[in-house]
């Protein structure tokens, strides 16, 4: 998110604006000081600024609110075990323990979370503000605390706020975090108390970041603009459940008892739903004035882009794997649970290692559980406890809906009739600047999104009458239907889960899950299996959520949600493994509701269930090492569709020929030290820029994405090739798919008809126009050449893909737009990777940008049921989120080699492991 601390200030030109960048300057001086030497007034520094807020790990202190004793031991890698005595002091014990770690990251979020961020960051962050204040999560969470949740949970994350709030008694901002020091010098910004619903409303960004295929929809619409019916479909094509299978393949939904049923699907329902777009129109069921409607989208849709990522990018080809093998197929006998949820890239990295143990399990103490969490949230999120495991994928079942709003006045057209909107005020502060109020309007779909934006607003009150809205009078609105502004229980639902037994209390505690819907997959050490999808789920009335609705119609309302025992689920299926990686839940003909018509398309979750199979086959056995050396597939399937392909071209150009030859013998496999996975992933880019790219609505289109282009002298390479910058008409309108695992499938589609009108591309001043696909590939073979020319140099024996494919690590907020020593000071890297999109190994890439590392594994776990201490586990960064500190990115070397760590259970290994012991006193 922006966060330049200097421009946010609203600091005016002139002498006190010379005082602060004095007073910057001589920050740094002391910064560099204290870098270099550590010692004289350096080391004064380095110790008060830097080190000051570093966590005490050993010792005692004394806690007001504990009944008891608490233990902190840390291990090697300062992940934290808790032992207390009841439920109350081992959660305000976990509240304290991640603040020493993660405060300034988990104040970052609740200031996200709540349109706060102008407090902190300044004006720059007004318009996201005022974006998340019309979502109102702080206010929805709010009423979840109040109307929602149990007794129970209400106790627990009080006793987490109580845990927060100790550790910041008596502290500066300068004592808890180096960020905090920094920011004293453009604004007096001051950390408040933690309160039960700051942990609340992060289940709320969460959800959004997984909140389906909301961006579809909008592509979709606005790509009527320029496409057609036919090559929108093209575009979005069906899932392929001939070749990649779906999650749940056991069990069927029984039409009389309304519920899914365990056992055999061959008497299964036809299905309502339907796996393709379900419509071309701008807005289902209306035609729309398309002007305003397009105008409408394209701003709500730069809108988006600039809204701040809680925990992932929202885009194709981003996802998680999970997958379970029961013991019938491991060595030991038990099931082995694997899980590396993908997101973006940060530091600190979004999880948080952890274990909660009570000293004695009684009913004022439940909890044994491990694994990882999210600093500024009571409980574990994805671990195991001494009975069950259990692992998340983003399922991707659509719950959200836009609708496009008749505006009339003070009010909106719906079923014929002018509706008041509901409204409320609201302030935004702005650190060193003048205080905001905006108007938030609702209907009775949802906040009206488009009113955060003046052109959109101006635009629909001067859109053209046509029939679809004959008396809509002030033009059209955008509105959000979206399941995770209604109050729901997912908060009770992480702690049900924390405690479960076995799969009857593990469904239960899932069925208390409304958003983010995941896919949950489970496993005990009784040998069992499972697979739930839980989550609220919306049944539509007309339309099936591919694109806007007309929100004057009431036939476009939901009508409800998917009952709980309806949901689909897996029990010990008969082929002994089940495998997540976001694919379809369930066969598109066995279920009558419609979940989606956005899936991922399997390339990942045929490629785990593939290995499985050939490692289990003839009787084999899966090793804990198996599990970690299959989250680390590099295999490429684009690459073993296509390379044949490239191959058989016929190029002229030496050094061109040269790097074609890379490709001969090539496994397929992206390792970060593999010329020909550079040159390959090159020549796919170029595919997409070519065959997709140039024919998309200019809505759709990456400004400035300027094209490399080959030299004029066509008998070598250049002394030097560079990229084009002046990015003229053609350049500047063009278009990059993003690379993802959907258009894996357009081109598999599309890739036998050689004449297909995806594969004509115009000429260049070097180059002549492609009329046919091998053209086409030839020309992108030829543009990737001089592209890595440039980028890597002419020699291709110096090629690798991990110089291009490489991951930064950056401070979510001044490593992104601080100052340049700030920057330098908070961010690491590069590292080189492998992998790449919809690899198993999910170092994904958006071909829109480049090659860089956008989003990971964010964590890896294996949990052996047989043995709960000998499961593994590893974080993107490390436990702090404090600069200099040991444990800031100390995991990430061996995450980036794929290695895994230790993961200590039982209390004779956490002891065994432990390095530090920190007494917390009553």
């Amino acid at each position: 998110m922006p966060t330049d601390t200097t421009a946010s200030s609203g600091q005016k030109p002139g002498k006190s604006g010379r005082k602060k960048g004095r007073r910057a300057r001589l920050l740094l001086i002391v910064l560099v000081l204290a870098l270099i030497g550590g010692v004289g007034f350096g080391g004064y520094w380095s110790i008060s600024t830097v080190r000051a807020s570093f966590p005490q790990t050993k010792g005692s202190t004394t806690l007001e609110g504990l009944s008891g004793p608490v233990d902190v031991q840390r291990d090697g890698y300062g992940i934290p075990q808790i032992y207390a005595s009841t439920d109350e002091d081992l959660f305000m014990a976990q509240g304290y323990v991640q603040a020493q770690d993660r405060f300034y990251e988990m104040d970052v979020r609740r200031h996200m979370t709540a349109g706060r961020l102008s407090e902190m960051f300044g004006k720059s962050q007004v318009d996201n503000d005022a974006f998340l204040r019309t979502l109102g999560w702080d206010e929805v969470a709010q009423k979840e605390y109040d109307t929602k949740l149990s007794a129970g949970t209400k106790k627990y994350l009080q006793a987490y706020a109580k845990g927060v709030n100790a550790y910041l008694r008596g502290k500066d901002g300068k004592d808890i975090s180096l960020e905090y020091a920094a920011l004293g010098f453009s604004n007096d910004y001051k950390p408040e108390e933690w309160t039960p619903v700051d942990s609340i409303a992060w289940l709320k960004a969460m959800a959004w970041d997984l909140r389906g295929n909301m961006q579809d929809e909008i592509d979709r619409a606005l790509m009527t603009n320029r496409l057609g019916p036919k090559q929108i479909e093209e575009l979005y094509p069906q899932y392929p459940y001939n070749r990649n299978k779906t999650i749940v393949q056991e069990g069927q939904y029984d039409e009389v008892t309304r519920t899914w049923t365990q056992g055999s699907q061959d008497s299964g329902t036809s299905a309502q739903n339907s796996a393709g777009t379900g419509g071309t129109g701008t807005v289902a069921g209306a035609s729309g004035d398309s002007a305003a409607v397009q105008t409408q989208l394209s701003g709500l849709y730069k809108v988006l882009e600039n809204v701040p990522d809680a925990v992932g990018v929202n885009g194709n080809g981003i996802g998680s794997n999970s997958w379970v093998v029961s013991g019938a197929h491991t060595i030991t006998g038990k099931p082995l649970l694997a899980n590396d949820p993908h997101l973006s890239a940060s530091l600190p990295s979004v999880w948080y290692q952890m274990g909660l143990h009570c000293k004695s399990i009684s009913d004022k103490c439940q909890y044994d559980v491990s694994g990882y969490t999210f600093a500024g949230m009571p409980g574990v999120i994805i671990g195991h406890n001494q009975n069950i495991s259990w692992g998340m994928t983003n399922s991707g079942v659509d719950v959200t809906d836009l609708y496009l709003e008749k505006l009339t006045g003070n009010g909106y057209e719906y079923d014929g009739k002018v509706r008041s909107f509901s409204t409320r005020r609201e302030t935004i502060e702005v650190a060193g600047g003048t205080a905001k109020k905006i108007v938030v309007r609702s209907t009775n779909n949802g906040p009206l999104l488009s009113d955060r934006d003046d052109e959109l607003v101006n635009v629909g009150k001067e859109a053209a009458v046509d029939s679809a809205a004959p008396d809509r009078g002030d033009g059209y609105g955008i509105a959000l239907r979206w399941t995770a502004l209604e109050p729901g229980t997912s908060m009770d639902a992480v702690f049900a889960m924390n405690k479960a037994k076995d799969w009857d209390s593990f469904r239960k505690a899932a069925a208390l899950l409304d958003a983010p819907s995941q896919n949950l997959i489970y496993a005990d050490t009784q040998d069992n299996i499972g697979y739930q999808l839980p989550g609220k789920i919306p049944v539509r009335g007309e339309g099936d959520g591919s694109l806007p609705s007309p929100g004057w119609d009431p036939k476009y309302r939901w009508t409800g949600y998917i009952d709980r025992d309806e949901l689909p689920y897996e029990y010990n299926p008969k082929r002994g493994y089940i495998v997540t990686a976001n694919q379809a839940v369930v066969d598109k003909d066995k279920y009558p509701y419609t979940l989606t018509t956005d899936w991922g398309y399997g390339t990942r979750s045929q490629r785990i269930a593939d290995l499985i199979e050939s490692k289990i086959k003839g009787g084999g056995k899966v090793s804990t090492e198996d599990m970690r050396q299959m989250q680390l597939d590099n295999s490429s399937e684009i690459a073993r569709l296509l390379v044949p392909k490239l191959l058989k071209i016929d190029i002229e150009d030496k050094s061109v020929r040269e790097a074609q030859k890379l490709l001969e013998g090539w496994d397929y496999t992206q390792d970060p030290d593999s010329a020909a996975a550079a040159y390959f992933n090159a020549v796919w880019r170029n595919i997409l820029k070519l065959a997709f790219g140039n024919k998309m609505p200019r809505e759709l289109r990456v400004k400035g994405q300027c094209l490399w282009v080959k030299p004029t002298d066509n008998n070598g390479p250049a002394d030097e090739v560079t990229e084009v910058r002046e990015c003229g008409q053609r350049d500047a309108d063009q278009a990059q798919p993003d690379g993802g695992d959907r258009w894996f499938e357009v081109v598999r589609r599309i890739i036998d008809d050689e004449d297909n009108d995806w594969w004509k591309a115009p000429g260049t001043r070097t180059e002549k126009p492609a009329k046919t696909r091998d053209q086409l590939f030839k020309r992108a073979m030829d543009d990737a050449r001089w592209e890595l020319t440039a980028k890597l140099g002419k020699d291709i024996d110096t090629w690798s893909w991990g110089r291009l494919h490489r991951l930064f690590l950056k401070n979510q907020t001044m490593g992104t737009e601080g100052p340049g020593f700030l920057q330098y000071m908070l961010n690491r890297g590069p590292w080189k990777l492998g992998g790449g999109e919809a690899t198993v190994n999910a170092t994904g890439w958006n071909a829109a940008g480049g090659y860089n590392v956008v989003w990971v594994p964010s964590m890896r776990m294996v949990v052996n049921l047989g043995n709960l201490d000998k499961s593994k586990w590893i974080n993107l960064s490390g436990a702090s989120g404090h600069a200099y500190n040991a444990h800031y990115t100390d995991q990430t070397d061996k995450w980036a080699k794929g290695e895994l760590l230790t993961w200590s259970f039982s209390k004779k290994a956490v002891d065994a492991s432990t390095s530090d012991t920190l007494l917390l006193k009553p």
